[in-house]
């Protein structure tokens, strides 16, 4: 998977964003919430986006259970489920 390109991670408040930034992006009517978990995703698979080409549900259950004292199995059924509402949002790629 992969992220999109143009989508900027920003905190508002307790919660955090994704705001849509390029000119391809602009009629982007959706607003992206996240929480601490989910930005903490969200950052690790921009950065493998960009260092590897892409990341994987395995890639970002290493990072957030490195990160974080949490299941592993757990973690990935949360992460899958994150990576779905990711993939209908049209945030990110297969």
């Amino acid at each position: 998977m992969k992220t999109i390109q143009g989508f900027k991670l920003r905190k508002l408040g307790n919660e955090y964003i994704l705001v849509g930034e390029s000119m391809e992006l602009i009629n982007f009517n959706k607003m992206i919430t996240l929480n601490e978990t989910a930005a903490f995703l969200w950052k690790e698979a921009e950065q493998l986006t960009v260092s590897k080409g892409s990341f994987s549900a395995s890639d970002l259950c290493h990072s957030l259970c490195a990160e974080y004292d949490v299941d592993p199995s757990q973690a990935m059924t949360d992460i899958d489920t994150t990576l779905s509402s990711w993939l209908q949002a049209g945030v990110i790629t297969e």
